[in-house]
């Protein structure tokens, strides 16, 4: 029971890295017109994935310095991730083979 809460939490951290990573690549291309910014259906995607990413980058945003027009939230919150994941797997190997 443990272990499928584990593969549950590791599973929806795993999607929210691909969402991080899917908002970053898209506000590039959107950034540098490679996409169309007034077709609706970037617009749309592009806000749907600001609005999933923005909870997560605000707390990060607070405490980091200004850089300019560079934006580092996504990826303390990329390590924070993965940092959530590698603990997540040591406490199911410290729980030993009951769990796994």
């Amino acid at each position: 029971m443990i272990f499928a809460l584990f593969q549950i939490v590791d599973m929806l951290l795993q999607v929210l890295t691909w969402i991080i990573i899917g908002q970053v690549i898209l506000s590039w291309l959107f950034a540098f017109n490679v996409i169309n910014p007034h077709s609706g259906f970037v617009r749309t995607l592009v806000e749907v994935l600001e609005r999933i990413t923005a909870p997560f980058y605000r707390p990060i945003r607070k405490f980091m310095p200004d850089f300019g027009g560079l934006d580092f939230s996504p990826l303390v919150l990329l390590l924070a991730i993965y940092i959530v994941r590698q603990l997540l797997y040591g406490v199911a190997l410290e729980l030993g083979p009951t769990v796994l």
